[in-house]
Protein backbone atom coordinates (compact mmCIF):
# COMPACT_ATOMS: atom_id res chain seq x y z
CA UNK A 1 0.00 0.00 0.00
CA UNK A 2 1.75 3.23 -0.98
CA UNK A 3 1.34 6.38 0.75
CA UNK A 4 -1.68 8.35 0.43
CA UNK A 5 -0.26 11.87 1.02
CA UNK A 6 -2.96 13.22 -1.37
CA UNK A 7 -5.95 10.93 -1.66
CA UNK A 8 -6.44 10.63 1.93
CA UNK A 9 -7.44 13.83 3.78
CA UNK A 10 -6.24 14.05 7.72
CA UNK A 11 -8.12 16.40 10.44
CA UNK A 12 -6.78 18.18 12.90
CA UNK A 13 -4.77 16.03 15.26
CA UNK A 14 -7.24 16.13 18.07
CA UNK A 15 -10.17 15.54 15.48
CA UNK A 16 -8.50 12.39 13.54
CA UNK A 17 -7.70 10.69 16.94
CA UNK A 18 -11.19 10.99 18.33
CA UNK A 19 -12.35 9.95 14.31
CA UNK A 20 -11.24 6.48 14.45
CA UNK A 21 -13.23 4.12 16.45
CA UNK A 22 -11.00 2.21 19.35
CA UNK A 23 -11.46 -0.89 17.72
CA UNK A 24 -10.35 0.01 14.54
CA UNK A 25 -6.98 1.28 16.07
CA UNK A 26 -3.94 -1.26 15.56
CA UNK A 27 -3.23 -2.69 18.94
CA UNK A 28 0.74 -3.03 17.75
CA UNK A 29 2.22 -0.61 15.11
CA UNK A 30 6.45 -1.96 13.99
CA UNK A 31 7.76 0.81 12.05
CA UNK A 32 11.08 0.70 9.58
CA UNK A 33 12.34 4.19 9.99
CA UNK A 34 14.47 4.84 6.96
CA UNK A 35 15.89 7.57 4.78
CA UNK A 36 17.56 9.03 7.67
CA UNK A 37 21.23 9.22 5.42
CA UNK A 38 18.99 10.66 2.55
CA UNK A 39 17.51 13.19 4.67
CA UNK A 40 20.84 14.59 5.25
CA UNK A 41 22.24 13.84 1.62
CA UNK A 42 19.83 16.18 0.32
CA UNK A 43 21.05 18.74 2.45
CA UNK A 44 24.48 18.24 1.93
CA UNK A 45 25.59 17.21 5.36
CA UNK A 46 26.55 13.93 6.86
CA UNK A 47 24.98 10.76 7.13
CA UNK A 48 25.27 11.12 10.71
CA UNK A 49 23.09 14.35 10.85
CA UNK A 50 20.32 12.64 9.60
CA UNK A 51 20.75 9.94 12.16
CA UNK A 52 20.18 12.80 14.64
CA UNK A 53 17.27 14.18 13.31
CA UNK A 54 15.69 10.62 13.19
CA UNK A 55 15.67 10.97 16.68
CA UNK A 56 13.10 13.59 17.13
CA UNK A 57 10.73 11.56 14.58
CA UNK A 58 11.02 8.87 17.38
CA UNK A 59 9.83 10.67 20.05
CA UNK A 60 6.86 12.08 18.01
CA UNK A 61 5.97 8.05 17.30
CA UNK A 62 6.13 7.39 20.38
CA UNK A 63 3.55 10.26 21.45
CA UNK A 64 1.19 9.33 18.66
CA UNK A 65 0.70 5.85 20.05
CA UNK A 66 0.62 7.28 23.78
CA UNK A 67 -2.36 10.08 22.69
CA UNK A 68 -4.09 7.22 20.38
CA UNK A 69 -4.06 4.34 23.40
CA UNK A 70 -2.20 2.14 20.93
CA UNK A 71 -0.19 -0.18 23.35
CA UNK A 72 2.93 -1.41 21.39
CA UNK A 73 5.24 0.15 19.21
CA UNK A 74 8.07 -1.72 17.50
CA UNK A 75 10.73 0.60 15.89
CA UNK A 76 13.63 -1.03 13.92
CA UNK A 77 16.92 0.71 14.86
CA UNK A 78 19.53 -0.93 13.76
CA UNK A 79 19.53 -4.18 12.01
CA UNK A 80 22.11 -7.18 11.96
CA UNK A 81 23.04 -6.22 8.79
CA UNK A 82 23.82 -2.52 9.62
CA UNK A 83 27.53 -3.43 11.16
CA UNK A 84 28.33 -3.66 7.28
CA UNK A 85 27.90 0.03 6.87
CA UNK A 86 31.26 1.99 7.06
CA UNK A 87 32.94 1.84 10.50
CA UNK A 88 32.66 5.64 10.92
CA UNK A 89 28.97 5.69 10.14
CA UNK A 90 28.60 2.49 13.02
CA UNK A 91 30.67 4.31 15.33
CA UNK A 92 28.71 7.49 15.28
CA UNK A 93 25.35 5.19 15.97
CA UNK A 94 26.82 3.74 18.61
CA UNK A 95 27.38 7.48 20.16
CA UNK A 96 23.91 8.93 19.31
CA UNK A 97 22.09 6.10 20.54
CA UNK A 98 23.96 6.30 23.72
CA UNK A 99 23.02 9.91 23.88
CA UNK A 100 19.42 9.24 23.17
CA UNK A 101 19.05 6.54 25.35
CA UNK A 102 20.27 9.13 28.53
CA UNK A 103 17.98 11.77 26.77
CA UNK A 104 15.10 10.29 26.16
CA UNK A 105 14.11 7.88 29.01
CA UNK A 106 13.18 10.55 31.71
CA UNK A 107 10.53 11.49 28.97
CA UNK A 108 9.66 7.65 28.06
CA UNK A 109 9.45 7.29 31.68
CA UNK A 110 7.17 10.45 33.08
CA UNK A 111 4.89 9.44 29.89
CA UNK A 112 4.09 5.58 31.59
CA UNK A 113 6.43 4.18 28.46
CA UNK A 114 8.01 0.39 29.49
CA UNK A 115 11.28 0.14 26.97
CA UNK A 116 12.54 -3.16 26.10
CA UNK A 117 15.06 -3.52 23.50
CA UNK A 118 14.78 -7.06 21.31
CA UNK A 119 18.16 -8.21 19.18
CA UNK A 120 21.37 -9.61 20.17
CA UNK A 121 23.01 -7.00 22.80
CA UNK A 122 26.26 -8.57 23.41
CA UNK A 123 27.74 -7.35 20.06
CA UNK A 124 27.25 -3.61 21.50
CA UNK A 125 29.93 -1.46 23.63
CA UNK A 126 29.91 -2.83 27.02
CA UNK A 127 28.82 0.78 28.28
CA UNK A 128 25.69 0.85 25.82
CA UNK A 129 24.98 -2.19 26.84
CA UNK A 130 24.62 -1.55 30.61
CA UNK A 131 22.77 1.87 29.79
CA UNK A 132 20.33 -0.01 27.72
CA UNK A 133 19.83 -2.27 30.37
CA UNK A 134 19.43 0.47 33.42
CA UNK A 135 16.86 2.14 30.86
CA UNK A 136 14.96 -1.11 30.58
CA UNK A 137 15.10 -1.53 34.41
CA UNK A 138 13.99 1.88 35.24
CA UNK A 139 10.84 1.42 32.76
CA UNK A 140 9.58 -1.83 33.56
CA UNK A 141 6.65 -1.00 35.76
CA UNK A 142 5.60 1.30 32.88
CA UNK A 143 2.10 0.09 31.15
CA UNK A 144 1.16 3.16 28.66
CA UNK A 145 3.21 2.08 26.39
CA UNK A 146 5.31 -1.23 25.42
CA UNK A 147 8.37 0.07 23.12
CA UNK A 148 10.42 -2.43 21.50
CA UNK A 149 13.50 -1.25 20.19
CA UNK A 150 15.20 -3.39 17.43
CA UNK A 151 18.89 -3.03 17.95
CA UNK A 152 21.21 -5.26 16.60
CA UNK A 153 18.32 -7.52 15.37
CA UNK A 154 17.00 -9.44 12.45
CA UNK A 155 14.26 -11.86 11.67
CA UNK A 156 16.13 -15.14 10.77
CA UNK A 157 18.42 -14.54 14.04
CA UNK A 158 14.70 -14.27 16.04
CA UNK A 159 13.74 -17.28 14.73
CA UNK A 160 16.52 -19.37 15.06
CA UNK A 161 16.99 -18.33 18.53
CA UNK A 162 13.83 -19.61 19.54
CA UNK A 163 14.46 -22.43 17.39
CA UNK A 164 17.50 -23.01 19.29
CA UNK A 165 15.66 -22.89 22.55
CA UNK A 166 13.01 -25.58 21.38
CA UNK A 167 15.70 -27.42 20.28
CA UNK A 168 17.30 -27.47 24.15
CA UNK A 169 13.81 -28.37 25.79
CA UNK A 170 13.99 -30.92 23.09
CA UNK A 171 16.88 -32.15 24.18
CA UNK A 172 16.24 -31.61 28.01
CA UNK A 173 13.35 -34.12 28.41
CA UNK A 174 11.06 -31.11 28.84
CA UNK A 175 8.96 -30.76 25.95
CA UNK A 176 8.25 -33.38 23.54
CA UNK A 177 9.11 -33.66 19.70
CA UNK A 178 5.17 -34.00 18.87
CA UNK A 179 3.77 -30.92 21.04
CA UNK A 180 6.12 -28.16 18.65
CA UNK A 181 3.81 -26.22 16.89
CA UNK A 182 3.52 -22.46 15.75
CA UNK A 183 2.20 -21.39 19.41
CA UNK A 184 5.52 -23.06 21.21
CA UNK A 185 7.95 -21.35 18.87
CA UNK A 186 6.19 -18.06 19.03
CA UNK A 187 6.41 -18.51 22.50
CA UNK A 188 10.39 -17.84 22.22
CA UNK A 189 10.73 -15.29 19.69
CA UNK A 190 11.62 -11.98 20.93
CA UNK A 191 8.06 -9.91 21.43
CA UNK A 192 6.57 -13.22 23.14
CA UNK A 193 3.92 -11.68 25.40
CA UNK A 194 2.68 -9.12 22.96
CA UNK A 195 0.33 -8.68 20.16
CA UNK A 196 1.69 -9.49 16.78
CA UNK A 197 1.84 -6.04 14.60
CA UNK A 198 -1.48 -5.36 12.83
CA UNK A 199 0.56 -2.68 11.03
CA UNK A 200 3.57 -2.21 9.44
CA UNK A 201 5.00 1.28 8.51
CA UNK A 202 7.95 2.06 6.24
CA UNK A 203 9.40 5.17 5.65
CA UNK A 204 11.71 6.14 2.73
CA UNK A 205 9.86 4.87 -0.40
CA UNK A 206 11.53 1.15 -0.48
CA UNK A 207 8.72 -1.19 -0.65
CA UNK A 208 10.57 -4.12 1.77
CA UNK A 209 10.17 -5.88 4.63
CA UNK A 210 14.48 -5.89 5.43
CA UNK A 211 14.56 -9.17 7.45
CA UNK A 212 12.23 -7.46 10.15
CA UNK A 213 9.85 -9.51 12.52
CA UNK A 214 9.74 -12.06 9.49
CA UNK A 215 7.45 -14.30 11.63
CA UNK A 216 5.56 -11.22 13.42
CA UNK A 217 4.49 -10.15 10.45
CA UNK A 218 2.72 -12.90 8.89
CA UNK A 219 -0.78 -10.90 8.77
CA UNK A 220 0.43 -7.28 9.08
CA UNK A 221 -0.93 -4.43 7.20
CA UNK A 222 1.67 -2.61 5.02
CA UNK A 223 1.95 0.87 4.56
CA UNK A 224 4.88 2.11 2.60
CA UNK A 225 5.60 6.34 1.73
CA UNK A 226 7.93 7.99 0.70
CA UNK A 227 8.47 10.24 3.31
CA UNK A 228 11.85 10.49 4.55
CA UNK A 229 12.60 9.31 8.82
CA UNK A 230 13.29 12.52 10.02
CA UNK A 231 10.46 14.33 8.13
CA UNK A 232 7.63 11.42 9.78
CA UNK A 233 5.74 13.80 11.95
CA UNK A 234 2.45 13.14 14.00
CA UNK A 235 0.19 14.25 10.92
CA UNK A 236 1.95 11.53 8.94
CA UNK A 237 1.42 8.68 11.49
CA UNK A 238 -1.99 9.35 11.85
CA UNK A 239 -2.57 9.20 8.14
CA UNK A 240 -0.79 5.88 8.26
CA UNK A 241 -3.41 5.19 11.14
CA UNK A 242 -6.21 6.40 9.37
CA UNK A 243 -5.43 4.33 5.94
CA UNK A 244 -5.16 1.15 8.34
CA UNK A 245 -8.57 1.67 10.01
CA UNK A 246 -10.47 1.79 6.52
CA UNK A 247 -9.15 -1.75 5.34
CA UNK A 248 -10.98 -4.92 5.80
CA UNK A 249 -8.80 -7.67 7.62
CA UNK A 250 -9.75 -11.07 6.19
CA UNK A 251 -7.44 -13.26 7.69
CA UNK A 252 -7.93 -15.73 4.99
CA UNK A 253 -12.19 -15.25 5.41
CA UNK A 254 -14.01 -13.86 2.17
CA UNK A 255 -15.40 -10.50 3.20
CA UNK A 256 -18.96 -12.51 3.08
CA UNK A 257 -17.85 -14.27 5.88
CA UNK A 258 -16.45 -10.93 7.75
CA UNK A 259 -20.03 -9.36 7.16
CA UNK A 260 -22.27 -12.31 8.01
CA UNK A 261 -20.24 -12.78 11.75
CA UNK A 262 -20.63 -9.12 12.50
CA UNK A 263 -24.36 -9.45 11.97
CA UNK A 264 -26.66 -6.66 11.35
Amino acid sequence: MTDALHATPVPANGAAATAIPPERLPRHVAIVMDGNGRWAEQRSRPRTFGHRAGVKAVRAAVESCVRLGIPSLTLFAFSSENWSRPPAEVRALMVLFLKALDREVDHLHENGVRLRFIGDPTAFPVDLQARMQAAVERTSANATLALNVAANYGGRWDIAQAARRVAQAVAAGTLAPDAIDAGTLGAHLSLAGQPDPDLLIRTGGDHRISNFLLWQLAYAELYFTEVLWPDFDERCMLRAITDFARRERRFGKTGAQLRAEAGP
